[in-house]
């Protein structure tokens, strides 16, 4: 393989004005420039390796990720705009997934810190609340965490502002007239989850509607999850009118429980979730929801990684993202709000 040498040699030059050169650190005239050029060329000269750049400049231009897997596509939908993000920035992405294990997620996260990468970008909840060690060892790597609660280590935060669009679903629900509002949670340990709870009980709470405890069901953000708590729900004497279910997923499994217990969306039973997947338009019926801005949510954290890699003593930062309303086919308009 060529080196500057043979091209200062070929060209007649220093190998320092080769660098000047090849670098475009120092004025060098066109002429010299271009037999320079010319003998890299003739030489096939490559450049310096992007590994031996990172050695000089300490960055390796990647970044890592680390996701939980789950059957919802609002984690592809968010990863897709991190690997966008990247690509647009001249970075690459090396994404772990965890399988919702706490060894294989410490192991992934290990691997990633020991490939040199600049930044972390973790998307996976069952950190939340815990310290992790390995970060102390790598001061300088910087962590942006998505959709998280409470950390015990030091990171800039994405996250939707889930406490207002859980009020903003529930509200939407009270204007369509419903007065017997039933909620499908997350796991409540997890803070998304509980923020989107809180958001329906003080929508409940302002419009002076009664809590009923057997309209309220704890799940898991899964399809199977969501169709289990509808069926436990339609056990007792009668269902709410509408179902604040806090996720697309969860109320894909409520159709699709619905339709087995012969009760119609929307006119038995109105429905709104949150995430605003892209398949949400396509079911049936197409799902009212709360839209997360999931792909801005993947740019944003590779945005701040690469501030923060610029910027390493600022301040960590919390970056809330706002929810909007989508109206679909699932909410029966059942008398006017005013």
């Amino acid at each position: 393989m060529a080196t500057m040498k043979d091209i200062a040699k070929l060209a007649g030059v220093s190998t320092s004005t080769v660098s000047h050169v090849i670098n475009k650190n120092r004025f060098v005239s066109e002429e010299i420039s271009q037999r320079v050029n010319n003998a890299a060329k003739e030489l096939h000269y490559s450049g310096p390796s992007v590994l031996a750049r990172s050695f000089k400049v300490n960055r390796t231009k990647t970044l890592g990720m680390l996701v939980t897997t789950s059957t919802n596509p609002f984690f592809g939908e968010v990863v897709k705009g991190v690997e966008r993000s990247c690509y647009q920035n001249g970075y690459s992405l090396i994404l772990c997934n965890t399988e919702g294990d706490h060894q294989r997620m410490r192991e992934s996260i290990n691997t990633l810190l020991q490939k040199r990468v600049d930044g972390l970008i973790l998307m996976c909840s069952s950190l939340e609340g815990e310290r992790i060690e390995m970060f102390d060892h790598y001061p300088d790597i910087p962590v942006v965490v998505m959709d998280w609660g409470s950390m015990l280590f030091s990171s800039d935060k994405i996250q939707d502002n889930s406490l207002r669009g859980g009020y903003m679903a529930t509200q939407y629900l009270i204007a369509a007239g419903h007065t017997d509002i039933g909620c499908i949670t997350g796991p409540l340990i997890r803070y998304q989850a509980q923020m989107r709870y809180e958001g329906y009980k003080r929508a409940i709470n302002e419009a002076g509607l009664i809590f009923n405890a057997d309209w309220i069901v704890e799940a898991d953000f899964e399809c199977e999850g969501g169709y289990d708590a509808f069926m436990k729900m339609q056990q007792h004497d009668c269902l709410p009118s509408a179902i604040f279910v806090s996720n697309d997923m969860m109320a894909m499994g409520v159709i699709n429980a619905a339709n087995e217990c012969g009760i119609d969306i929307p006119n038995d039973l109105s429905l709104i979730g949150y995430d605003d997947i892209h398949i949400a338009k396509f079911m049936s019926p197409a799902l009212t929801t709360i839209h997360q801005p999931k792909y801005r949510l993947g740019q944003a954290a590779v945005e701040t990684l690469l501030k923060r890699l610029d910027n390493p003593t600022s301040d960590a930062q919390t970056i809330q993202l706002e929810p909007t309303l989508v109206t679909r086919s699932s909410v029966k308009v059942i008398a006017d709000s005013h």
